[in-house]
């Protein structure tokens, strides 16, 4: 006969069994998911490189790059530059209308030139000697025109020489009046060597 006890052991070991696999089996199968997981990774190396494709700037989501965000980014980063803006001296030391047309001639050559491309200039008239007379109230040949272009370009500015100035005033014996437009310096010479010095570029008509 069979011991009561020994089939009662054996029916409770079979029932813990049936009780504890599923759960073992379970917890086995969730382990070897992240290690499938990892394999087919490791295997797929397209799947590994789209992903870090993704995070690149300048691409889209298709991996291929984007001018126009390239664009954007490349502007964002590149420092403003400002347009140098140009500079000229234009000497005078004649008396002789032919010389001074030509030296306004050119000034307003120049600076339409550079109005029409957008980009600043500046342009000084020098004045000295016998030159002075372009700028006089009572002897300039040119006053009607330098009073019109001051008026359309006032980037083009007019300097007369002090020195010439006092010296026409003692060999007159009068005061010499200066047109409104003119800027009185100390001496003309003096003038156009600084402003070389500065980076001007310097014309004689």
């Amino acid at each position: 006969m069979i011991n009561p006890k020994l089939a009662m052991a054996v029916i409770s070991g079979l029932a813990m069994l049936l009780l504890a696999g599923p759960d073992a089996q379970a917890q086995q199968d969730n382990q070897s998911i992240p290690q499938a997981s990892a394999k087919s990774q490791a295997g797929n190396p397209k799947h590994s490189s789209a992903h870090k494709q993704a995070g690149k700037p300048g691409q889209n989501h298709t991996g291929k790059r984007n001018p126009a965000s390239e664009g954007a980014l490349a502007q964002m980063i590149k420092p403003e530059v400002a347009s140098k803006p140009h500079r000229l001296i234009l000497q005078v030391n004649s008396n002789e209308p032919a010389m001074m047309n030509l030296a306004l001639n050119n000034a307003t050559n120049v600076a339409q030139y550079y109005r029409d491309l957008g980009e600043p200039v500046s342009i000084e008239v020098v004045t000295f000697g016998p030159g002075l007379h372009m700028l006089r109230e009572d002897t300039s040949p040119v006053k009607p025109r330098i009073e019109v272009l001051a008026m359309s370009h006032p980037e083009i500015s007019f300097k007369a020489c002090g020195n010439t100035q006092e010296n026409m005033h003692k060999a007159e014996n009068k005061d010499i009046r200066l047109i409104p437009q003119a800027t009185v310096v100390k001496s003309g010479v003096v003038r156009v060597m600084e402003l070389q010095e500065q980076g001007w570029s310097y014309v004689k008509p």
